[in-house]
């Protein structure tokens, strides 16, 4: 059976302890395309990650390794969340998965930020062979960080596709002016 696994990436803390903003698994098209997957009979989960607002490695790896991971797995990560499958991916060289879509993932290219999510890892240049396929969404006018990830991503696994959408920004509803992400359905039914 089929099924997917959706990361989300990391909010603000304020966002994070807020009522006013839903849960980081429950944010912009991630809800709508969990219910896409669901009546196209995939199995779809979207883990909630422990203090996402200030990420730690070993704690998502312990939520994110609670669901079943097979050849037939679909990956979707989200900024943080797709720089974090990049990392789970380059580290579990045994593990093999179906095809894996980062949408603006985001893995501290210059290494400026406080946390140590992406320090003392290195992107495995092979880590797409163990998957049916890796592809990357970019926005021209996504932030500077997530445009350089791709690109460094890239640059190491060649293997990966590159997709650039015009005007969609960080892939969010402010910058995509919906929550719904039909693209996203069609790249991953392909």
């Amino acid at each position: 059976m089929k099924n997917a696994i959706i990361v989300h990436g990391k909010p603000g803390e304020k966002e994070y302890y807020s009522e006013e903003f839903p849960s980081s698994s429950n944010f912009a098209w991630i809800p709508w395309l969990q219910k896409q997957l669901i009546i196209r009979d995939i199995k779809a989960d979207a883990p909630e990650m422990p203090f996402a607002f200030e990420p730690q490695y070993e704690l998502w790896c312990k939520e994110y390794e609670r669901f079943d991971i097979t050849p037939k797995t679909i990956l979707i990560g989200h900024s943080c969340g797709g720089g974090f499958l990049v990392r789970w991916l380059s580290e579990h060289k045994d593990v093999q998965v179906g095809r894996v879509i980062l949408v603006s993932p985001w893995i501290d290219p210059d290494g400026e930020n406080k946390y140590d999510f992406f320090r003392n890892f290195e992107i495995d240049p092979d880590f797409p062979s163990r998957t049916e396929s890796v592809l990357m969404y970019t926005s021209d006018n996504d932030f500077d960080h997530c445009r350089a990830s791709v690109f460094k991503i890239k640059e190491i696994a060649s293997a990966c596709e590159v997709r650039e959408f015009e005007g969609y920004g960080h892939f969010i509803p402010m910058h995509m002016h919906t929550s719904e992400f039909p693209e996203l359905v069609e790249d991953i039914l392909k």
